[in-house]
């Protein structure tokens, strides 16, 4: 085995091919280009569709780079990071969530 096997072993980034890689450019392209037709044909969809689908875009091109790209999954190597990152997801839900809430109460206390 190489170095760079080893070394990503031993970080817990498992086995990584080109492969992979190749998977994770078509699927995020695929997720970037239909969501640019969602945009583009937006005058023959409800406004709440276009947002929805547009929303569901996204989420699914960040899951492709947090498998293919990130290299994050269920295994046991990478438990740590992923408990890391729905960590990190809660915090970032909690400031956006927290900031919104205030500036809406806010706004309404301004009315």
């Amino acid at each position: 085995m190489s170095q760079s096997h080893h070394e990503n072993e031993n970080m817990g980034a498992g086995h990584i091919t080109k492969k992979n890689y190749i998977i994770g450019f078509l699927l995020a392209t695929l997720f970037t280009i239909i969501s640019f037709g969602f945009v583009a044909f937006k005058d023959s969809m409800p406004r709440s569709a276009v947002v929805i689908l547009l929303s569901v875009a996204a989420l699914l091109q960040m899951f492709v780079h947090l498998y293919y790209f990130l290299h994050l999954n269920k295994s046991s190597e990478q438990r740590w990071n992923v408990i890391v990152f729905a960590f990190t997801a809660l915090l970032v839900f909690i400031f956006v969530g927290g900031t919104i809430w205030v500036m809406y109460t806010l706004n309404l206390r301004m009315m």
